[in-house]
């Protein structure tokens, strides 16, 4: 298959689950970890074509979702300064934070500007000389590249009003963090295909190991995640666990060398907190001293804080794959992605929002 049409197609996708129906004995529950993977099995009805014995549950795949409520404040207080001009990628401006979102804070005058890549964000800064220019650099190991090349490149240029307010976080701890929970009830995992086409395969091999759990890197499209399903499901019903990749046209096993290269120049790993799950080792990324001048958090002062979460939103337990979105009792009440009580209800990789959209 050469064309995104063809992963897309009826024939094909009834075949795979003809196979999974034919190869499972047992109940078995998947987790796919990318909130992409979820939006294309609520959109295509790929989990009503499962035999009753597969429960698909959805991750914490979504860098958007997991971002902690104090930074959404922060970078709220960043853009609230009059010498700021805060940029950002579209998904956070309705994201709330304690109090309001950056959509209301760009409402009262706050300079907030939605931008498709961190690039543009660096030439936002270099038309701006007089003003600070911060990027909220969100996301998982796919976007760290880019985010990691703008700071490369504003030192090189010596552009000194450019920074980052940094929420990168990392999957294979987050994995390690669901396997090792009292109440997990994962058994097998779809791993993120572009988080693997950048970090390669060789981060899953140790946890399908350690945790006997078969570990599928998939695809997007419902061909693609049906053949995934397939592949976890064989590992399963054998008793076994290892990587295997069905997204190969895409996923090397050494993954990007250089994208990894700029990553280690720019970041160092750290702990980091996820909105509703809460503080995991090792998970993050954060500017490594080298580019320190660069951390917006040092630059305006913004010291360590602790919010309180809205105790009304489950998406902590979504995120888990301890409930499914439908079960929370504010969902498409009070609950919308018009007034969101979590992010999992307004990213457009959010398993809320999903749900909202095309099973509500």
């Amino acid at each position: 298959m050469k064309y995104v049409d063809e992963y897309r197609e009826k024939r094909p996708a009834q075949r795979l689950a003809e196979e999974i129906a034919r190869s499972v004995t047992r109940p078995w529950t998947i987790m796919e970890v990318c909130g992409g993977q979820t939006h294309a099995i609520v959109k295509n009805g790929l989990d009503q074509l499962l035999p009753p014995e597969i429960t698909l549950v959805h991750g914490p795949g979504c860098p958007v979702c997991v971002t902690p409520v104090e930074l959404i404040d922060k970078a709220i207080a960043i853009a609230s300064r009059p010498e700021a001009i805060l940029c950002s990628f579209g998904d956070m401006l309705r994201v709330p934070g304690s109090s309001r979102d950056l959509f209301a804070a760009k409402s009262s005058g706050a300079d907030v500007r939605i931008v498709y890549s961190p690039l543009v964000a660096l030439q936002v800064a270099r038309d701006n000389p007089g003003r600070e220019v911060v990027f909220f650099a969100v996301g998982f190991e796919t976007t760290a590249p880019a985010n990691a090349l703008a700071v490369y490149q504003a030192r090189n240029e010596k552009l000194s009003n450019f920074s980052l307010l940094v929420s990168h976080v990392l999957v294979p701890p987050a994995m390690e963090a669901i396997l090792s929970s009292p109440g997990n009830r994962v058994q097998g995992f779809l791993a993120a295909g572009h988080v693997c086409t950048v970090m390669g395969a060789s981060e899953y091999e140790l946890i399908a190991s350690r945790h006997q759990v078969p570990i599928v890197i998939t695809g997007f499209e419902p061909v693609d995640i049906l053949a995934g399903i397939l592949m976890c499901v064989r590992q399963l019903e054998s008793r076994c666990s290892r990587v295997e990749n069905q997204y190969s046209r895409v996923v090397r096993q050494e993954g990007n060398p250089r994208a990894q290269e700029i990553i280690r120049e720019v970041f160092r790993v750290t702990d980091r907190k996820w909105r509703g799950i809460g503080e995991i080792p090792r998970s993050g990324l954060g500017l490594s001293d080298e580019y320190a001048e660069f951390d917006a958090e040092r630059r305006f002062n913004l010291g360590d804080t602790s919010v309180e979460e809205s105790a009304e939103c489950l998406s902590g337990l979504v995120l888990q794959g301890l409930k499914k979105p439908s079960e929370c009792p504010a969902f498409g009440t009070r609950c919308t992605p018009e007034h969101p009580l979590g992010a999992t209800m307004v990213s457009s990789e959010g398993a809320c929002a999903a749900y909202y959209r095309y099973r509500r």
